[in-house]
């Protein structure tokens, strides 16, 4: 919850926005006044008031920034976001922690990509490497960048790959290759870490990749399928359908258009299917009765996820009940990217920014998509470390990286987001002004609480390995490091469906490897494809691909 002169910010950033697509495009709806809609902001309380009866002092300090320009803001462009991210970045001291849905930046000035977070990273690198310090960059992104589709055939999610390995590792420019021009190496190979899970020692990074990643089980065995439709005439599609009509309502007429069909396209599977979407609500409801009808005591035992026990589960992953026979178990695991779409940078356990931009141009030039950030320093200090030493952190940053990293490790309860009592329902999923529990003390906050020490290092990236190490055994993900050319990708691509099992292992096996997997973190795939120099260079890498701005 945001008040005061920030929230004023927030509110004329949306009020010009409002009238700048109002003017262009929908004249005859009202305007917004800014000092009408803003007289709230402008008064900030010294204390707030919680449920039931509480009360909570403001204690952040607070910046909106943004980018925007004249086609999409009706402004001069304005860069602040970019700006925010590099002047943090060369006031880091100790740590850095960026959480985004892409990682497309530059090292240097007048290049393809324009902004310069990437040299900023490069530079206080570089500032810690001659002085000898301890420093460390954390750099979490998806597998695979927003789009869908088999790598090598998909255009768009090649481009911004490249992109990516560009800034990290490629094509002569990267953070990578700049700190070794200087001498140095990013991957600092003259600090090791005994690593508990592999028993063996591990370079300790100053700059390192993670991607994160989930398992589940599909409840739906073919054969408990089959026989509802046997008990009720309705299959799985029908019932679809039915549920398609009470989400959408009776009576638009753009709802019902191909007739009022329901299309499922599953080409890997099986043909194009399509099921008659029932006319009425009230047809559809009885559908869905009829449908349920068929459920049994038994059916109710069996839980519709499994991934839960990736987190810090009182069962276990073996002991879940299956209403199929043990093939069908084994077609029903599945393994997929946790797509990260958080955009955010946590610095020295001190100050944040997060909102709503990319690490990429179109998010961080000022003159693409508009963005709006928040920059957070909360006044508020709490008692922590940093790199074994004692250290004040501040409440907001420590305890929302301390959240995120303990999500990451698996080291939480699950969050059901159907809570069946109250007892399941934690302060975390409630909104604000609730207050949230102070787990500041807690033996799994401990375990996160200094980003710099070899211990947490130990944990964090023996975690990751492990993780990676499961999922390419029994589902041979990719993209993975071992796979590091178009021969290895065709040879490794899986013949079953993308994220099923592929290893020749009972369902009982895999569930007893996959009850090893911890949260969901695994290993930044940077060398995936890195010797396919084609990616990162050619024509479409110059000026002469005008349409490369709409990608990166």
């Amino acid at each position: 919850m945001m008040i005061g002169p920030s929230a004023r910010d927030a509110v004329q950033h949306f009020v010009e926005r409002w009238a700048f697509v109002r003017n262009q495009k929908y004249p005859n709806y009202p305007p917004l006044s800014l000092s009408n809609t803003s007289a709230a902001a402008e008064n900030q309380p010294s204390t707030v008031t919680l449920p039931p009866g509480g009360t909570m002092k403001p204690s952040c300090k607070v910046q909106v920034c943004r980018s925007v320009c004249d086609w999409s803001h009706g402004v001069p462009t304005e860069q602040s976001i970019q700006n925010a991210y590099i002047g943090l970045i060369q006031e880091a001291k100790h740590f850095i922690y960026i959480e985004n849905q892409f990682f497309i930046s530059n090292t240097v000035a007048g290049g393809l990509v324009v902004n310069l977070i990437a040299k900023a990273l490069v530079e206080r690198i570089l500032k810690a490497a001659t002085a000898g310090e301890k420093f460390k960059v954390i750099v979490m992104i998806p597998e695979v960048p927003g789009f869908p589709g088999k790598i090598e055939d998909t255009r768009t999610i090649k481009l911004i790959m490249a992109a990516q390995w560009r800034t990290v590792n490629r094509a002569g420019f990267s953070i990578a290759e700049m700190i070794t021009k200087a001498g140095y190496d990013p991957y600092d190979s003259s600090i090791f870490l005994w690593d508990v899970q592999t028993d063996c020692p591990r370079r300790k990074d100053y700059i390192s990749y993670y991607h994160l990643r989930s398992y589940d089980r599909i409840n739906g065995p073919r054969s408990f399928l089959e026989n509802i439709l046997k008990k009720t005439g309705y299959s799985y599609g029908h019932a679809q359908a039915a549920l398609a009509r009470i989400w959408l309502g009776a009576g638009n007429p753009e709802w019902d258009k191909n007739n009022g069909t329901l299309n499922t396209v599953e080409p890997e599977i099986s043909p194009t299917r399509s099921w008659s979407i029932p006319k009425t609500i009230a047809e559809a409801k009885k559908i869905l009765e009829t449908y349920e009808s068929a459920s049994t005591p038994s059916d109710r035992e069996v839980n519709d996820s499994v991934g839960q026990h990736a987190l810090q589960d009182s069962t276990k992953l073996q002991d879940e009940r299956w209403l199929g026979n043990n093939d069908e178990e084994r077609n029903c695991i599945i393994s997929e990217l946790t797509y990260i779409h958080s955009k955010l940078m946590i610095v020295d356990d001190l100050k944040v920014v997060i909102g709503s931009a990319n690490l990429n141009d179109r998010s961080m030039k000022g003159d693409g998509d508009s963005e709006i950030v928040v920059v957070v320093e909360d006044t508020d200090m709490i008692p922590s470390k940093m790199n074994g030493q004692s250290y004040q952190a501040a409440r907001f940053a420590a305890t929302f990286r301390r959240a995120l990293f303990k999500e990451h490790l698996g080291l939480i309860p699950p969050q059901n987001c159907t809570p069946t009592n109250a007892h399941d329902v934690t302060t975390f999923m409630t909104p604000v002004p609730n207050a949230q529990i102070d787990t500041t003390n807690s033996p799994e906050d401990h375990l996160v609480e200094d980003p710099l020490s070899d211990e947490f290092l130990a944990l964090w990236n023996g975690t990751a390995k492990n993780n990676t190490d499961i999922f390419w055994n029994i589902f041979r993900t990719v993209p993975n490091n071992a796979v590091k050319s178009w021969t290895d990708y065709n040879q490794d691509i899986p013949s079953v469906s993308e994220g099923h099992v592929v290893a020749n292992l009972s369902a009982e096996e895999i569930k007893k490897q996959l009850s090893g997997v911890k949260g969901h973190i695994v290993q930044g795939y940077m060398d995936f494809l890195i010797e396919e120099p084609g990616l990162v260079g050619g024509w479409e890498w110059t000026w002469l691909n005008i349409f490369l701005p709409l990608y990166i």
